[in-house]
């Protein structure tokens, strides 16, 4: 399951929670969201994972990344070849 840290009030977060409902991702089925605002679990994982306390940040496997930009291009990707290993 792709995992996709985030923050409320972040504005590239949402951008990207936005572009994962409309490409058809469904949380705790396809993509878990998970809080890392200062001071959680999320965060201290964000920054063991990847080094920097930036969201958004996607971890899927061995694959991690944090640009808002980056992480839509890769869940549109991802999302076709989950679609085509469903049918």
């Amino acid at each position: 399951m792709i995992q996709l840290y985030v923050r409320n009030g972040c504005p590239f977060c949402h951008k990207v929670i936005r572009a994962a409902e409309e490409l058809g991702y469904q949380e705790g089925k396809d993509i878990a969201i998970i809080d890392a605002a200062p001071g959680t679990r999320g965060r201290e994982e964000v920054l063991e994972i990847g080094g920097k306390a930036m969201v958004p940040f996607l971890r899927d496997g061995d694959t991690s990344m944090y640009e808002s930009n980056d992480i839509i291009e890769y869940l549109r990707s991802s999302f076709h070849t989950m679609g085509s290993e469903k049918a």
